[in-house]
C-alpha cells in the first residue's frame, strides 16, 4: 500500500484524536466553572477527583483494550465525553450541592474518558497500519495527526472564548436581527454545546473503526462477552506488562525518560498564565499566545520526522534536553514581554516529547500488549505530574513566610507574583539533577544491550529497535 492514509483506521484515528481533543472551552476553563457558581477550593477539588480518576482507570482500560478490543475503547471514550458534556449542560448556575455533584460526575467521567482513549486509539491506528501497510511509516502518521490537532486546538480555542462572551455574541445576535439580550447563564453554554457536537462526532468516527486482533492477545475471542472474564483477563495482562517494562531496559529507560521531560513542562504549562502576568503581558493576550505556540504543532512534527530517521535516540534526548533547559532557565529572568521567548524553546521540546514518546516506544512494543504499554505510559506520566505538583506546593508554602517578610506592605496578590518568581528560581537546577540522575540510571539499564543481541519486541515491526535505543 503506497500510502498510509489509505487505511481506514489510521485515517479515522485522526479524526477521532482531532475530535475527541477539539474542547472549545479550555481557553475559559477556569472561569466557566467559577461562573456556574463554585469556589476556587471546589475547583481544586474537581480538577483532583479528575486526575484521581484517570491514574486509578488508565492501565486497566488499557488491559481492557488489549483483551476485549481497542475499538471498544474508543467507542466507549467518546460516549463518556458525550456523557460528560450532558451533565455540564444540565449542570444549574449558581452554588449549590446539586451543581457540585454534577460537576463533580462530569469531572470523573471525563477522567474515565481520558483513561479509556488513552492508549486504544494509538495503538489501533499502530496495528490497523502493521496488518495493512508499513509501520516504519508511523512517523508520516504521527506527522499529519499533530497537524490536524494543533490547527483544531486554535480554531476549537479561538472560537470557544468568542462564543463564551456575553457582549460579543449580543453584537453579533442584534446585528443578525434579534432582540433578546443573551446573559452570561446563557453563552456559558455555548463552548459545551460546541463540545457536544465534537463528541457527537467522535462517537460517531469510533463506531466505524474497525477492530485489528492483536497478535497473542489470550481470551480475546472467549471473553468478548463475559465481562467478568475480561475483567481477570486485564488484571493479568496488566501484570504481566507491568513485569514486562521492568524486565525490558528500554521500554523502562523510554517511560522513565518520558516523564522527566513531561512533569516539568506540564508543571510551566499549568502555570503559564500566571507567568504571562508575571511577565505583564495582558490578560486578553493568554488565549491568543496559546493559540500561537500551538501553531509548532505544524513545524515540529516533520522535524522530529527527520530526526527520527537520521539521527540517534541519544542526540534527540539530547536535542530535548537542552530546548528544555534553555526555556526553563529563561523563565528565571521574568523580563516582561520578551519573557515570551523561553516559551517558544520549552513548547518545541514538548511536541517534541510527544513525538518521540510514541515512535521508539511503539517500535519496541508487541502488538498483544500495546494499549496496555501505552496506558502504563499515560499513568506514570500523571503520576509524575501530581509528583512534581506536591514538590511546587511544598516550596510555595516554605518560600512563601519569607517572602511576605520581605515584602510587608505588598498585597496579596503581589506577594503571589513574588512567591512564583521566587520558586522558579529552584526549575533549572531541578530539572538538571533530574536529568542527570535519569541519565545515569539509563546508562545502567542499557549497559552492554547493544551487545547481548535482544531480539525486537514487535513482530514484523521495525527489527532491533530496542539496540537503538543505545545509541
Amino acid at each position: 500500500m503506497a500510502s498510509p492514509f489509505q487505511i481506514p483506521n489510521v485515517r479515522l484515528f485522526i479524526w477521532f484524536r482531532v475530535l475527541f481533543g477539539a474542547r472549545f472551552y479550555y481557553p475559559i476553563f477556569t472561569i466557566l466553572f467559577l461562573d456556574l457558581g463554585i469556589s476556587l477550593d471546589q475547583f481544586a477539588l474537581l480538577n483532583v477527583a479528575w486526575a484521581a480518576s484517570i491514574i486509578l482507570l488508565e492501565v486497566p482500560s488499557g488491559a481492557l483494550a488489549d483483551i476485549v478490543g481497542r475499538r471498544n475503547l474508543v467507542v466507549a471514550a467518546a460516549g463518556l465525553m458525550i456523557f460528560e458534556m450532558v451533565v455540564l449542560i444540565l449542570a444549574p448556575v449558581g452554588s449549590s450541592p446539586l451543581l457540585f455533584s454534577l460537576l463533580l460526575i462530569n469531572r470523573i467521567a471525563s477522567g474515565a474518558a481520558e483513561a479509556a482513549a488513552s492508549g486504544a486509539d494509538e495503538a489501533l491506528a499502530y496495528d490497523s497500519l502493521a496488518e495493512g501497510g508499513d509501520v516504519t511509516d508511523w512517523p508520516r502518521v504521527l506527522e499529519r495527526q499533530m497537524h490536524a490537532t494543533s490547527i483544531a486546538f486554535v480554531v476549537s480555542s479561538t472560537v470557544g472564548a468568542t462564543v463564551y462572551d456575553p457582549v460579543l455574541m449580543n453584537r453579533v445576535f442584534h446585528m443578525l436581527g434579534g432582540t433578546a439580550e443573551l446573559s452570561q447563564a446563557l453563552t456559558l453554554r455555548f463552548p459545551i454545546v460546541l463540545c457536544l457536537l465534537a463528541a457527537i462526532g467522535a462517537f460517531c468516527v469510533a463506531l466505524r473503526m474497525r477492530d485489528v486482533r492483536s497478535p497473542g492477545a489470550q481470551g480475546f475471542r472467549i471473553c468478548r462477552e463475559d465481562i467478568s472474564c475480561a475483567l481477570r483477563n486485564a488484571t493479568r495482562m496488566t501484570l504481566r506488562t507491568g513485569l514486562w517494562i521492568f524486565q525490558t531496559p528500554a521500554a523502562l529507560v523510554i517511560i522513565l525518560t518520558g516523564v522527566t521531560f513531561d512533569s516539568m513542562i506540564r508543571l510551566f504549562l499549568t502555570m503559564s498564565s500566571q507567568y504571562y502576568r508575571v511577565i505583564q503581558l495582558p490578560e486578553a493576550s493568554f488565549g491568543i499566545i496559546g493559540s500561537a505556540l500551538s501553531l509548532l504543532g505544524l513545524i515540529i512534527p516533520g522535524w522530529a520526522k527527520r530526526l527520527t530517521q537520521t539521527r540517534s535516540p541519544r542526540f534527540n534526548v539530547l536535542l530535548m534536553a537542552s530546548l528544555s533547559w534553555l526555556g526553563i532557565w529563561g523563565l528565571t529572568f521574568g523580563t516582561p514581554y520578551l519573557g515570551l521567548l523561553p516559551v517558544i524553546p520549552i513548547f518545541a521540546a514538548f511536541f517534541l516529547l510527544m513525538f518521540f514518546m510514541s515512535h521508539y516506544l511503539n517500535s519496541i512494543t508487541d502488538a498483544s500488549r500495546r494499549a496496555t504499554v501505552l496506558s502504563f505510559r499515560g499513568l506514570v506520566f500523571n503520576l509524575g505530574y501530581a509528583g512534581i505538583g506536591i514538590l511546587y506546593s511544598l516550596l510555595v508554602a516554605l518560600r512563601r513566610p519569607e517572602v511576605r517578610a520581605e515584602n510587608p506592605d505588598a498585597e496579596i496578590s503581589v506577594i503571589e507574583d513574588l512567591v512564583f518568581v521566587d520558586a522558579m528560581q529552584y526549575w533549572p537546577g531541578y530539572f538538571l539533577a533530574t536529568l542527570l540522575l535519569t541519565a545515569a540510571f539509563a546508562a545502567w539499564k542499557l549497559r552492554g544491550l547493544k551487545h547481548r543481541g535482544t531480539p525486537p519486541a514487535t513482530p514484523g515491526g521495525a527489527k532491533g529497535e530496542e539496540e537503538k535505543i543505545t545509541e
